[in-house]
Protein backbone atom coordinates (compact mmCIF):
# COMPACT_ATOMS: atom_id res chain seq x y z
CA UNK A 1 0.00 0.00 0.00
CA UNK A 2 1.31 3.48 -0.86
CA UNK A 3 1.80 6.38 1.49
CA UNK A 4 -1.34 7.73 3.17
CA UNK A 5 -2.93 10.97 2.03
CA UNK A 6 -5.06 13.40 3.94
CA UNK A 7 -8.73 12.58 3.97
CA UNK A 8 -10.60 14.75 1.43
CA UNK A 9 -12.58 17.50 3.06
CA UNK A 10 -16.34 17.38 2.93
CA UNK A 11 -17.28 20.19 0.57
CA UNK A 12 -20.02 22.39 1.94
CA UNK A 13 -23.35 22.38 0.21
CA UNK A 14 -24.26 25.47 -1.81
CA UNK A 15 -25.33 28.28 0.52
CA UNK A 16 -28.87 28.40 -0.79
CA UNK A 17 -29.24 24.71 0.13
CA UNK A 18 -27.72 25.19 3.60
CA UNK A 19 -30.43 27.71 4.33
CA UNK A 20 -33.24 25.26 3.70
CA UNK A 21 -34.76 24.07 7.00
CA UNK A 22 -35.53 20.66 5.52
CA UNK A 23 -31.91 20.09 4.58
CA UNK A 24 -30.69 21.21 7.98
CA UNK A 25 -33.06 18.77 9.65
CA UNK A 26 -32.25 15.86 7.33
CA UNK A 27 -28.50 16.30 7.84
CA UNK A 28 -28.68 16.92 11.58
CA UNK A 29 -26.81 14.45 13.78
CA UNK A 30 -29.92 12.98 15.46
CA UNK A 31 -31.72 12.35 12.16
CA UNK A 32 -28.65 10.89 10.45
CA UNK A 33 -27.93 8.70 13.48
CA UNK A 34 -31.54 7.52 13.49
CA UNK A 35 -31.28 6.61 9.82
CA UNK A 36 -28.11 4.62 10.37
CA UNK A 37 -29.68 2.85 13.31
CA UNK A 38 -32.70 1.85 11.24
CA UNK A 39 -30.44 0.48 8.51
CA UNK A 40 -28.41 -1.53 11.04
CA UNK A 41 -31.58 -2.89 12.63
CA UNK A 42 -32.98 -3.90 9.23
CA UNK A 43 -29.71 -5.50 8.11
CA UNK A 44 -29.57 -7.59 11.29
CA UNK A 45 -32.77 -9.36 10.25
CA UNK A 46 -31.79 -10.17 6.66
CA UNK A 47 -30.57 -13.49 5.32
CA UNK A 48 -27.70 -12.13 3.24
CA UNK A 49 -25.65 -14.10 0.72
CA UNK A 50 -22.75 -12.88 -1.42
CA UNK A 51 -21.94 -14.13 -4.93
CA UNK A 52 -18.50 -12.91 -6.06
CA UNK A 53 -17.32 -13.64 -9.59
CA UNK A 54 -13.97 -15.41 -10.13
CA UNK A 55 -12.39 -12.14 -11.21
CA UNK A 56 -13.55 -10.38 -8.05
CA UNK A 57 -12.20 -13.16 -5.87
CA UNK A 58 -8.82 -12.70 -7.56
CA UNK A 59 -8.99 -8.94 -6.89
CA UNK A 60 -9.70 -9.60 -3.22
CA UNK A 61 -6.79 -12.05 -2.95
CA UNK A 62 -4.39 -9.58 -4.58
CA UNK A 63 -5.85 -6.50 -2.83
CA UNK A 64 -6.06 -4.69 -6.14
CA UNK A 65 -7.45 -1.13 -5.95
CA UNK A 66 -10.95 -1.33 -7.42
CA UNK A 67 -13.78 0.92 -8.58
CA UNK A 68 -17.02 -0.67 -7.37
CA UNK A 69 -20.13 0.41 -9.25
CA UNK A 70 -23.82 -0.03 -8.41
CA UNK A 71 -27.10 1.50 -9.56
CA UNK A 72 -28.53 4.26 -7.36
CA UNK A 73 -31.66 2.33 -6.41
CA UNK A 74 -29.66 -0.48 -4.76
CA UNK A 75 -27.38 1.45 -2.39
CA UNK A 76 -29.33 1.39 0.88
CA UNK A 77 -27.41 -1.37 2.69
CA UNK A 78 -24.11 -1.37 0.80
CA UNK A 79 -22.35 1.29 2.92
CA UNK A 80 -22.99 -0.79 6.03
CA UNK A 81 -21.94 -4.07 4.40
CA UNK A 82 -18.82 -2.89 2.56
CA UNK A 83 -17.78 0.55 3.83
CA UNK A 84 -15.09 -0.57 6.25
CA UNK A 85 -14.49 -4.00 4.78
CA UNK A 86 -13.33 -2.60 1.43
CA UNK A 87 -11.97 0.81 2.56
CA UNK A 88 -14.26 2.72 0.25
CA UNK A 89 -14.12 6.30 -0.96
CA UNK A 90 -17.41 7.41 -2.49
CA UNK A 91 -18.12 10.11 -5.04
CA UNK A 92 -21.32 11.90 -4.08
CA UNK A 93 -22.97 14.91 -5.66
CA UNK A 94 -22.92 18.44 -4.25
CA UNK A 95 -26.69 18.54 -4.44
CA UNK A 96 -29.12 18.48 -1.53
CA UNK A 97 -29.48 14.70 -1.82
CA UNK A 98 -25.70 14.35 -2.00
CA UNK A 99 -25.31 16.28 1.25
CA UNK A 100 -27.68 13.89 3.03
CA UNK A 101 -26.03 10.82 1.51
CA UNK A 102 -22.54 12.04 2.40
CA UNK A 103 -23.33 12.47 6.06
CA UNK A 104 -25.14 9.13 6.15
CA UNK A 105 -22.40 6.97 4.58
CA UNK A 106 -19.55 8.48 6.57
CA UNK A 107 -20.98 6.82 9.66
CA UNK A 108 -20.28 3.44 8.03
CA UNK A 109 -16.61 4.20 7.41
CA UNK A 110 -16.89 5.52 3.85
CA UNK A 111 -14.83 8.59 3.01
CA UNK A 112 -16.51 11.08 0.72
CA UNK A 113 -15.38 13.16 -2.23
CA UNK A 114 -18.02 15.64 -3.37
CA UNK A 115 -18.80 16.32 -7.02
CA UNK A 116 -21.01 15.30 -9.95
CA UNK A 117 -21.34 15.86 -13.67
CA UNK A 118 -23.03 19.19 -13.00
CA UNK A 119 -21.05 20.44 -9.98
CA UNK A 120 -17.32 19.99 -9.46
CA UNK A 121 -17.11 16.69 -11.31
CA UNK A 122 -13.65 16.93 -12.93
CA UNK A 123 -12.04 18.20 -9.73
CA UNK A 124 -13.71 15.46 -7.67
CA UNK A 125 -12.57 12.75 -10.09
CA UNK A 126 -9.01 14.02 -9.95
CA UNK A 127 -9.13 13.96 -6.14
CA UNK A 128 -10.56 10.45 -6.12
CA UNK A 129 -7.97 9.27 -8.64
CA UNK A 130 -5.19 10.62 -6.42
CA UNK A 131 -6.64 8.82 -3.40
CA UNK A 132 -6.73 5.50 -5.27
CA UNK A 133 -3.19 5.87 -6.61
CA UNK A 134 -1.60 7.01 -3.36
CA UNK A 135 -3.41 4.81 -0.84
CA UNK A 136 -4.22 1.71 -2.86
CA UNK A 137 -7.77 1.88 -1.49
CA UNK A 138 -11.06 1.54 -3.37
CA UNK A 139 -13.80 3.73 -4.81
CA UNK A 140 -17.57 3.41 -4.95
CA UNK A 141 -19.30 5.06 -7.91
CA UNK A 142 -23.03 5.23 -8.63
CA UNK A 143 -23.03 5.65 -12.44
CA UNK A 144 -26.66 6.76 -12.76
CA UNK A 145 -26.56 9.22 -9.86
CA UNK A 146 -27.40 11.65 -8.55
CA UNK A 147 -30.60 12.20 -10.56
CA UNK A 148 -30.64 9.67 -13.37
CA UNK A 149 -31.80 8.71 -15.87
CA UNK A 150 -32.23 5.40 -14.12
CA UNK A 151 -29.78 2.69 -15.11
CA UNK A 152 -28.02 4.79 -17.73
CA UNK A 153 -24.30 4.87 -16.93
CA UNK A 154 -22.55 8.22 -17.01
CA UNK A 155 -18.85 8.57 -17.80
CA UNK A 156 -17.38 9.08 -14.32
CA UNK A 157 -16.44 5.49 -13.49
CA UNK A 158 -14.90 4.92 -16.93
CA UNK A 159 -12.81 8.08 -16.70
CA UNK A 160 -11.68 7.15 -13.19
CA UNK A 161 -10.63 3.71 -14.43
CA UNK A 162 -8.68 5.32 -17.27
CA UNK A 163 -6.89 7.71 -14.89
CA UNK A 164 -5.94 5.08 -12.31
CA UNK A 165 -5.74 1.75 -14.10
CA UNK A 166 -8.10 0.31 -11.46
CA UNK A 167 -10.74 -2.11 -12.80
CA UNK A 168 -14.44 -1.37 -12.57
CA UNK A 169 -16.51 -4.04 -10.82
CA UNK A 170 -20.29 -4.07 -11.37
CA UNK A 171 -22.32 -5.24 -8.39
CA UNK A 172 -26.01 -5.43 -7.55
CA UNK A 173 -28.17 -5.80 -4.48
CA UNK A 174 -31.44 -7.74 -4.56
CA UNK A 175 -33.97 -8.72 -1.92
CA UNK A 176 -37.28 -10.52 -1.59
CA UNK A 177 -39.72 -9.57 -0.35
CA UNK A 178 -38.97 -5.89 -0.80
CA UNK A 179 -40.64 -2.62 -1.59
CA UNK A 180 -39.64 -0.76 -4.75
CA UNK A 181 -40.28 2.93 -4.16
CA UNK A 182 -41.85 5.17 -6.77
CA UNK A 183 -38.75 7.39 -6.92
CA UNK A 184 -36.83 8.05 -10.13
CA UNK A 185 -34.28 5.35 -9.19
CA UNK A 186 -36.84 2.67 -8.17
CA UNK A 187 -35.17 2.49 -4.76
CA UNK A 188 -35.18 -0.99 -3.20
CA UNK A 189 -36.06 -1.36 0.50
CA UNK A 190 -36.04 -4.95 1.80
CA UNK A 191 -38.70 -6.04 4.24
CA UNK A 192 -37.44 -7.34 7.60
CA UNK A 193 -36.27 -10.98 7.46
CA UNK A 194 -36.08 -10.87 3.64
CA UNK A 195 -33.67 -12.89 1.54
CA UNK A 196 -30.93 -10.54 0.33
CA UNK A 197 -28.08 -11.07 -2.11
CA UNK A 198 -25.13 -9.14 -3.49
CA UNK A 199 -23.96 -10.29 -6.92
CA UNK A 200 -20.59 -9.22 -8.35
CA UNK A 201 -19.80 -9.22 -12.07
CA UNK A 202 -16.44 -9.64 -13.74
CA UNK A 203 -13.97 -6.72 -13.58
CA UNK A 204 -13.85 -4.34 -16.53
CA UNK A 205 -10.52 -2.72 -17.33
CA UNK A 206 -9.88 0.53 -19.19
CA UNK A 207 -6.53 1.25 -20.81
CA UNK A 208 -4.86 4.51 -19.80
CA UNK A 209 -4.43 5.47 -23.45
CA UNK A 210 -8.05 4.64 -24.40
CA UNK A 211 -9.53 7.00 -26.99
CA UNK A 212 -13.07 8.38 -27.08
CA UNK A 213 -14.56 5.46 -29.02
CA UNK A 214 -13.08 2.92 -26.61
CA UNK A 215 -14.29 4.89 -23.61
CA UNK A 216 -17.83 4.91 -24.98
CA UNK A 217 -17.64 1.16 -25.60
CA UNK A 218 -16.50 0.65 -21.99
CA UNK A 219 -19.34 2.84 -20.72
CA UNK A 220 -21.82 0.68 -22.61
CA UNK A 221 -20.12 -2.48 -21.33
CA UNK A 222 -20.42 -1.26 -17.76
CA UNK A 223 -24.08 -0.33 -18.21
CA UNK A 224 -24.86 -3.74 -19.70
CA UNK A 225 -22.96 -5.54 -16.93
CA UNK A 226 -24.78 -3.62 -14.20
CA UNK A 227 -28.14 -4.47 -15.72
CA UNK A 228 -27.10 -8.11 -16.01
CA UNK A 229 -26.00 -8.47 -12.37
CA UNK A 230 -29.13 -6.56 -11.29
CA UNK A 231 -31.34 -9.06 -13.06
CA UNK A 232 -29.32 -11.91 -11.59
CA UNK A 233 -29.56 -10.48 -8.06
CA UNK A 234 -33.34 -10.17 -8.40
CA UNK A 235 -33.57 -13.72 -9.74
CA UNK A 236 -31.43 -15.27 -7.02
CA UNK A 237 -33.24 -13.38 -4.27
CA UNK A 238 -36.61 -14.28 -5.76
CA UNK A 239 -37.70 -10.68 -6.16
CA UNK A 240 -39.16 -8.78 -9.07
CA UNK A 241 -36.90 -7.37 -11.77
CA UNK A 242 -36.82 -3.56 -12.01
CA UNK A 243 -36.44 -2.76 -15.72
CA UNK A 244 -34.28 0.02 -17.08
CA UNK A 245 -36.05 3.04 -18.53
Amino acid sequence: MGRPVAEPELDPAPSRERRRPGLALATSRPVVALGRGMVRALAATLRLREFPSPGVEAIWRDRTPTIYTVWHGQILLLPLIYGRRHRLHALTSRSRDGEILSRFVQGFGIRVVRGSSSRGGPRALLTLARVIRETGENALIVPDGPRGPRRIAQNGAVMLAKMTGAPMVPLAFGAAPCRVLGSWDAFIVPYPFARAVVVFGEPIGVARDAEREVLEAKRQELESALNHVSAEAARVAGGSHVPAL
